[in-house]
């Protein structure tokens, strides 16, 4: 039978450092998964927006980040930061969904051709990033439209350092890759939308 948590249980899990607040996770306590989520909630939707770029999709992604944090907690054993670790859930949940709607998109395009009634997938519509602020909205469009055509590793470094803001050690530690590496592909991240953005101004 479902107890609600008292306040003082509530206000316990405020407080508890990172540390007590895994092993309060671990042991499935339901205000330390709110915390949770009140916490880390507007890093994983600024993520999975800013690799999705679609409102609707990122919502729907972020939501099954946590599904999987709350039923995977129990194998994490604290070899990285707590935040490192969702960050790789949301950035493989949000990749599994770029190639599901990829295999959509070509599959409407096939079905089209011969004929088929299935509506092909939606391109990625303009919308408004939190972690971006540009006031001009058709620059803001044209710049996202040129990160989704970067690599996907360019990708991620350049969503997580400019949406994020995080740091290349801590980009490093999320992909998987030496600080070198991360800063490599910063580089040729920008190198790139340059060449894409200044396509775009010259059309």
């Amino acid at each position: 039978m479902y107890v609600e948590p008292s306040i003082n249980s509530i206000l316990t899990i405020t407080l508890l450092n990172e540390q007590q607040l895994i092993i309060a996770l671990q042991q499935k306590a339901e205000p330390a998964f709110a915390r949770l989520v009140a916490d880390y909630q507007p890093m994983v939707y600024n993520t999975v927006l800013g690799l999705l770029q679609h409102a609707q999709d990122a919502e729907d992604i972020a939501q099954e980040v946590f599904i999987q944090v709350y039923q995977s907690i129990s194998s994490f054993k604290g070899e990285s930061k707590l935040s490192t670790w969702i960050y790789r859930i949301a950035i493989t949940k949000s990749l599994d969904w770029i190639k599901h709607r990829q295999r959509k998109k070509r599959f409407g395009f096939i079905t089209g051709i011969f004929g088929g009634s299935d509506e092909p997938a939606n391109d990625i519509a303009d919308f408004h990033h939190p972690g971006v602020q540009l006031a001009n909205k058709e620059r803001a469009a044209m710049l996202f439209k040129a990160i989704q055509q970067l690599p996907e590793n360019q990708r991620i470094a350049f969503v997580l350092q400019k949406t994020e803001g995080l740091g290349q050690q801590e980009i490093a530690a999320i992909m998987n890759q030496t600080e070198g590496a991360v800063e490599s592909l910063l580089q040729r991240a920008k190198q790139n939308l340059r060449k894409t953005l200044q396509t775009y101004y010259q059309a």
